[in-house]
């Protein structure tokens, strides 16, 4: 399963394709990464990959809207949104605009493992 990680922070973006060599992620191959939603529609347009982490809160496209336009591209595409706003009617958005997850920063390890592994799993 192909992966584009999608975030505005250096910091978050290599701390996702840290944790991708978790051995129960190894079904999980990083296609690459993008600081902004404009970039994200750009590599997910070459790439199509099956599986997207995503970022709210980014310069030049928001991640709702990201979000929008890349299940518009690819029903089956699994995005699992990542963002720091906590409350509940971001979550709803993104998930009205075809999100099939959602996870707080920060968030653990562990939690990340988990959301991926619910994501990927037949």
């Amino acid at each position: 399963m192909k992966l584009l990680i999608v975030d505005d922070s250096a910091l978050i973006r290599s701390r996702i394709a840290r944790i991708l060599n978790d051995p129960r992620l190894n079904t999980i191959q990083l296609l690459g990464m993008a600081r902004n939603g404009k970039e994200a529609i750009m590599l997910f347009l070459q790439h199509m990959p099956e599986l997207v982490t995503m970022d709210i809160t980014m310069p030049e496209m928001d991640g709702i809207e990201c979000t929008e336009k890349m299940i518009e591209l690819r029903h089956d595409c699994s995005i699992l949104v990542i963002s720091a706003l906590s409350d509940k009617a971001t979550a709803l958005k993104a998930l009205k605009k075809g999100a099939r997850g959602f996870l707080y920063k920060p968030f653990s390890d562990e939690d990340l493992i988990a959301a991926f592994l619910e994501l990927t799993s037949p």
